[in-house]
């Protein structure tokens, strides 16, 4: 599958700011056998100053940006072209709870994609007991990681209800998961929360959600960027993606920007700047088939 993804996100002063710098994350990112970026445009009005193109520690495209002078606006306009490749079918070979956590126990691995950073507290993620018990009632015992994940990602997709005005982006999950509303960021921090009390190492995948895949239903959360749940699910199943939102593995219709332990790690925009009176900002993301 080959996909055009147009994003912007603009944002409006009240008043003139300036003396701002700001760290971007909309990128697709290649990977190998399953993600290949054809070509990608990011342009920013009004012109930064200066901007360093980077990646981080867990391999994601950044660009860092300033502006000197006053501004009453700010745009980011993505333009990309990403093939997407199928996965293979999906077989389980994960192992059961205690020898998973008898393989991560045996890990000295520190690097981007070790699950040992996926288990305990994050920025933006504290263990919550109420998840904790949702999750352990979700899940058969006795079953494979990967039977729990998808068994908890289920629960949450029927026990909640997607609601773009129930939260904001500085949500807590224990919040959104008390009101059983949300957007894909809380389904993806509670289910990121649930997996870690049961010792399954989880994080945080951000990125594109196609507009209208073909014969289906539109999926929610597709106006705007997405999240999803990446799970270590042992040394030979590695790490799977599911979408709790929509109750779906991940395999053709998520172009992936980044990932890291929570929100905090792969947010599309921060950053700080001089600024008197209000801001307001809005997000549009328009993803279409290309080719097959």
């Amino acid at each position: 599958m080959i996909y055009d993804i147009r994003m912007s996100i603009t944002l409006n002063y009240q008043y003139s700011a300036g003396n701002s710098r700001h760290l971007l994350r909309v990128q697709p990112r290649a990977i190998a056998g399953r993600q290949r970026v054809i070509a990608q445009m990011t342009e920013i009005a009004p012109p930064p100053d200066s901007r360093q193109d980077q990646v981080d520690f867990f391999g994601n495209a950044t660009q860092a940006i300033s502006h000197r002078d006053p501004h009453d606006a700010m745009t980011i306009r993505l333009a990309s072209r990403v093939e997407l490749l199928a996965p293979a079918p999906m077989l389980d070979i994960s192992p059961d709870l205690p020898r998973l956590r008898q393989q991560w126990a045996g890990l000295t691995d520190l690097g981007p994609d070790s699950p040992l950073h996926f288990l305990g507290p994050s920025p933006r993620l504290r263990p919550n007991p109420e998840i904790a018990a949702f999750a352990l009632g979700a899940v058969r015992p006795g079953s494979t990681a990967l039977a729990h994940v998808i068994a908890l990602g289920e629960a949450l997709a029927h026990g909640m209800t997607f609601d773009p005005t129930a939260t904001t982006v500085d949500t807590d999950p224990a919040e959104a998961f008390a009101l059983r509303r949300g957007i894909c960021q809380d389904f993806t921090h509670i289910m990121i929360l649930g997996l870690r009390s049961l010792g399954i190492p989880a994080g945080y995948a951000s990125g594109y959600l196609r507009t209208l895949p073909e014969g289906q239903d539109r999926l929610e959360g597709a106006d705007a960027m997405h999240a999803w749940v990446r799970a270590w699910c042992g040394t030979a199943q590695g790490w799977v993606e599911y979408d709790p939102t929509n109750a779906t593995l991940v395999a053709t219709d998520h172009i992936l920007v980044g990932h890291g332990r929570d929100y905090a790690d792969v947010s599309p925009l921060v950053g700080h700047l001089r600024l008197s009176g209000e801001q307001t900002s809005t997000q549009a993301v328009d993803v279409t088939l290309a080719g097959p």
